[in-house]
């Protein structure tokens, strides 16, 4: 009875989806053609009588330089390759190739601002090395990374005339992409780096006969990237020359994902063998498939253009929640997209980074699996350097609030970041309450196990709201925003589309459920 009438509900569930989605397109399409002289960023495009929205300069300058990133990565991948096969290189020596590679890299991306970032670099390995066995190592190294993240950001990455008018001509030659912007993703890495070190010298905690047993990828004679990151590497892997290539490894430079020390100069000396040549070359197929898609949605969804020429707000609240949840799958998609094209290359090259968005953005109902499924090498290092040396569950109320306050100022220092990072903990508080207190609940009847997962599904469904909005505001309209932005579902005429926002999400909540659901009896068999 209760399989049967799961069926029923999935087969309505799926129709609603298909409806929903029917209709979005459909008026995106029309609003898309509508309005296409007035919104700003678009170009010719490939389409035929179609123009490309390139508004997001994030997107357009990836797009943009994509056959030159692909033949430079194709040639680094090649020589270092090449060299470790031909040469039976470990870790030492295939730290100098790719630490070479990866300063020819730097050379053409910050020009003469390499000499900012390998300063800054070694006064962090000298800080480590020097503090890393007394009690006020946490605190210096925090002390001395969050003083350049801030300070990086105030000055714009600094300017050589400032040392003295004998190196203004330096200027001149600030390469192609600006240091400071790169340099939050090398903070990360210095504090990895520190951490990893200070623990080697404490003694490791990790079970590693417990984690074998119960993890399948090491049960089959491989390393899993939790394994590897948990287990210290040898003293001599904490050389100067391994540290450097980690913070600039060419292929994860630029936007990651993030990598902790540990498990990058593990497999710097064996590298990753649980990607096969044929998975590579999968993923990279996959990936072909999902710039497709990304193409087809620009040249067809013109979401970005109406958010970015502010547009939007002369449209009615039906069209302003279509691009909203528009803006922010196109988000999704550009991220994910620049992410595993840089994983695909570290891939190749041997080095396993954690997949960053391993779910989709329509398959999140709650914050909590939102934040672990979006930036999610970035997740993983927040609660290793951050989470659990602030203590963990214990204190996570209040955890929350300084990890995302980091976060948010990691990003760059704007007031509108800082109303995301606060809004989000704000969101997350009644979750983590109702989340306890479901821990608690057990049901103890099929009417109770309804009951139960009919409230979870409204939850679910104010979450998802709460999660448009503070990622609206963090990324798109900003605190400004909001007061417009809620307005526009308070009125008379956007009343029925909030009913009609949360009617939807709380299907999509189910749907969740049921995909959950079907992974749980997958694992079982």
């Amino acid at each position: 009875m209760k399989s049967c009438w799961k069926k029923r509900e999935l087969t309505f569930l799926i129709l609603y989806a298909l409806l929903f989605y029917i209709i979005i397109i459909r008026r995106s399409l029309q609003i898309s053609h509508d309005y296409s002289h007035k919104v700003f960023g678009l170009r010719p495009g490939w389409v035929p009588d179609q123009l490309n929205d390139v508004s997001d300069a994030q997107w357009r300058n990836f797009r943009g330089k994509l056959h030159i990133l692909t033949v430079v990565f194709g040639i680094f991948a090649f020589v270092a390759n090449m060299l470790r096969a031909y040469c039976q290189l470990k870790a030492k020596g295939m730290a100098v190739v790719w630490l070479l590679i990866s300063l020819i890299y730097l050379a053409y991306l910050h020009g003469a601002c390499i000499i900012f970032v390998l300063s800054i670099a070694s006064a962090n390995f000298l800080l480590v090395k020097i503090f890393a066995r007394t009690k006020y190592f946490s605190s210096a190294l925090w002390t001395f990374n969050l003083f350049f993240l801030i300070y990086n950001r105030i000055h714009e990455g600094y300017s050589f005339s400032t040392f003295g008018q004998h190196w203004a001509y330096l200027d001149n030659f600030r390469g192609a992409f600006r240091w400071h912007i790169c340099f939050n993703f090398v903070i990360l890495r210095m504090i990895s780096f520190g951490y990893d070190y200070h623990w080697a010298h404490q003694g490791s905690h990790f079970d590693q006969k417990k984690h074998i047993q119960r993890c399948h990828i090491c049960k089959a004679g491989k390393a899993c990237y939790l394994h590897l990151q948990e287990r210290s590497v040898q003293n001599d892997k904490f050389s100067f020359s391994i540290y450097l290539c980690y913070l600039v490894y060419a292929p994860l430079y630029i936007a990651g994902p993030i990598v902790s020390f540990n498990a990058f100069a593990s497999q710097l000396d064996m590298p990753q063998n649980n990607y096969s040549v044929r998975d590579v070359s999968w993923y990279g197929l996959r990936w072909l498939f999902s710039l497709f898609l990304m193409e087809l949605m620009t040249h067809l969804f013109y979401y970005n253009a109406f958010a970015i020429s502010g547009l939007w707000k002369q449209l009615s609240p039906m069209d302003v929640f279509i691009i909203g949840y528009g803006v922010l799958n196109f988000m999704w998609l550009k991220f994910f997209l620049m992410w595993r094209y840089f994983r695909l290359w570290s891939l190749i090259c041997g080095i396993e980074a954690p997949e960053n968005m391993p779910r989709c953005i329509n398959n999140c109902y709650n914050l909590e699996s939102f934040w672990k499924n979006w930036h999610a090498s970035f997740n993983k290092w927040l609660v290793r350097y951050m989470y659990i040396p602030l203590g963990g569950s214990q204190r996570k109320l209040l955890n929350i609030w300084v990890i995302f306050t980091f976060v948010a100022i990691w990003h760059d220092l704007e007031w509108k970041l800082l109303s995301w990072a606060w809004l989000t903990c704000l969101f997350f508080v009644p979750e983590m309450i109702l989340k306890s207190l479901a821990n608690a609940f057990q049901a103890e009847s099929a009417f109770g196990e309804f009951i139960f997962r009919e409230l979870s599904a409204v939850a679910g469904s104010v979450t998802i709201t709460c999660l448009m909005v503070a990622n609206l505001v963090g990324y798109v309209i900003g605190p400004s925003g909001i007061n417009w932005f809620i307005s526009q579902f308070l009125q008379k005429e956007g009343l029925p589309i909030l009913g009609g926002m949360f009617i939807t999400f709380y299907v999509g909540t189910k749907l969740m459920f049921h995909i959950d659901d079907a992974k749980k009896r997958k694992h079982q068999h």
